[in-house]
């Protein structure tokens, strides 16, 4: 089969199955498969296929008529820049959130120390270690196998060698530059920081039967989950985040798109000054921060 008609077949099936962006899908999963670029089908679309190669391309249609998300299929996920090994353990890693590790960009000075609240795949955290000078972070999660997914990436990216150290049910790993604990939100966490960063569940349970169905049956409930208002989990880091956050310390959450006048007002409500709801590209509303009182 030519490569232009593999990839044909592939969109007709795709769209068949309703799932969006039928051609993006077709064509990434066919280079994904071929090892080519988009120039292939423009340039070599009259190209011969090996069988294998169609056979394995077929499967992986098949996976994604069934609503699994591209990123599950090939395992990878680009952001900022740099790639993440991704899979059902985490949220994948969005271009929204981007918007949240360019504002902390702007604060980070050498040596600072970051924590990083749900950490996840640990995109947020690599990011501004990968993107910044000298700093150092760790990155929390309540997932163990979200932590291996982020020890992983930080191998990957960041050139950290894992201990994989677990101790008193305690999940520990990772070395100067970087580590990763398991923790329900504060609970193992020691010491003070430069930077808190979070992104946490922040999606209304009521709407999540409503999501699309690439990441309500495929992303982990534990990181979509807002409970019943979406701002449980401000409401908790903010309540807690004092005996870890140094005076002067800035504090960044990305949040849904209506949630940003009532983070606002939850921050000013504990202290912080320099509250900011920042926009994404898009004009919604995606990052509140602030700083603590000095």
């Amino acid at each position: 089969m030519q490569y232009k008609d593999c990839y044909k077949w592939g969109v007709e099936q795709l769209e068949t199955a309703g799932v969006p962006e039928a051609g993006l899908g077709a064509r990434l999963l066919l280079e994904y498969v071929c090892g080519t670029t988009r120039n292939d089908l423009l340039v070599h679309g009259e190209r011969e296929v090996a069988e294998d190669m169609v056979q394995k391309y077929q499967e992986k249609i098949g996976l994604r008529a069934t609503r699994i998300p591209l990123q599950h299929i090939t395992g990878e996920q680009e952001f900022m820049g740099l790639s993440f090994l991704v899979n059902e353990h985490v949220l994948i890693p969005r271009q929204d959130t981007e918007i949240l590790v360019e504002q902390v960009l702007k604060v980070l000075k050498p040596g600072m120390r970051i924590l990083d609240m749900c950490t996840g795949s640990g995109c947020i955290l690599i990011s501004l270690l990968a993107l910044s000078k000298e700093c150092m972070g760790t990155g929390v999660d309540l997932s163990a196998k979200a932590l291996a997914v982020a020890e992983k990436n930080s191998v990957r990216l960041l050139g950290v060698t894992g201990n994989g150290d677990s101790t008193g049910g305690i999940l520990k790993t990772g070395g100067e530059k970087v580590s990763w604990l398991q923790s329900d939100l504060f609970e193992n966490v020691a010491g003070d920081y430069d930077v808190i960063v979070s992104n946490p569940p922040y999606i209304r349970r009521d709407v999540i039967r409503g999501l699309m169905p690439e990441v309500r049956d495929h992303e982990p409930m534990m990181a979509l989950d807002g409970t019943e208002d979406g701002l449980f989990f401000y409401r908790k880091i903010v309540s807690q985040v004092a005996d870890f956050l140094k005076p002067g310390g800035y504090l960044f959450f990305e949040i849904g798109h209506d949630q940003g006048r009532e983070v606002e007002i939850l921050l000013k409500d504990n202290k912080f000054t320099e509250v900011k709801v920042i926009q994404d590209y898009a004009g919604q509303d995606r990052v509140v921060c602030g700083r603590r009182e000095e």
